[in-house]
Parts: structure tokens; sequence; C-alpha cells
């Protein structure tokens, strides 16, 4: 039987730290779908389409991984996927209390589920979505904390104005 996992987030926008993730994630199981939430506790900086493009872009040469937005529930979707592990990042002890919770949300909701917490390279644990977009917003050089073809997408939308 074929393993597929999901790794879930806002990827606003996707990091080092995510791909670093995933391309270990795509080492273990057979499929890996990241998938983009259209909808988000917090308002997001890029628009899901490119949210979704820009990760795309990143996972590219990853033959076993796909790129899917998603709506409503992470486990109705992981259901609809017929997936039965949600891969979780932790960067920081801090994660670690909101990630649990959340596991455990899902675990009573979804006793098929699991969650499989991964930590990013040493190299990557400091970096998170918003730092990124903060030092990017500021004219700052992104390069070591996104992968390039992420920069060059991110650089691109601001030339056009067309960022939310």
């Amino acid at each position: 039987m074929k393993k597929t996992a999901i790794y879930a987030g806002r990827f606003d926008p996707i990091t080092n730290g995510h791909l670093d993730l995933i391309q270990r994630a795509a080492r273990i199981f057979d499929t890996v779908i990241v998938a983009v939430a259209v909808h988000s506790p917090k308002e997001t900086f890029f628009s899901v389409k490119d949210r979704v493009n820009m990760a795309k872009l990143a996972v590219e040469s990853l033959k076993n991984v796909k790129v899917e937005a998603f709506e409503g529930l992470l486990i109705d979707y992981v259901h609809s996927r017929k997936a039965n592990v949600i891969i979780r990042g932790l960067r920081a002890f801090s994660d670690f209390e909101v990630e649990f919770q959340m596991a455990l949300v899902n675990r009573k909701l979804a006793p098929d589920i699991e969650t499989l917490f991964m930590m990013p390279h040493e190299t990557y644990s400091y970096i998170n979505s918003g730092r990124v977009k903060e030092l990017w917003s500021l004219g700052g050089k992104i390069s070591d904390f996104v992968p390039r073809v992420v920069e060059q997408y991110m650089n691109k939308t601001k030339k056009e104005g067309h960022y939310t």
C-alpha cells in the first residue's frame, strides 16, 4: 500500500525550512502533498494562487511531491486524499505546545490520522515566513531564507504590484 503524507500550512511564502522538511518527507513517503491553506486564522500576505505557485516552483524537482490548495478541516482534506499522516514542523520548543494541542484535537476527531513532527535542519531552525516577508518588504536580502525560484517570484510580484 502506498503511503501518502500531507504537509499543510499557509506557506506565505514557502521557506528553505519548509523545503527541508518536504525533501526529507519525500524520502520517507511515496507521495507528499503540500497543502496550502486557503483560509487561515492569520491574514496572509500573498494570495492563495501566489502561495501555490511559489510552492510548486520550490518542489518542482521532487517527483513524488504535489502542491494543492485546500479549504476546510485539515482532517477532512487528509481523508479526501486517502492519506493518514500529517507532517508538522517544529522549529523551537515554543512551536511544540501549539502543534501538540492541534495534533490531539485532530486525533480526537480522526483517530486514524497520525501526526508526524519533524524538525528542520538547524540551519533553518530560526527561519519563519513572517520574518522573511518583513525583511523582503523592507528591501532586505532573502536569498538565504527561501529557494531562489521563490525569491524571483516574490520580486516579480513586487515589481508588478499585485501582492496582497
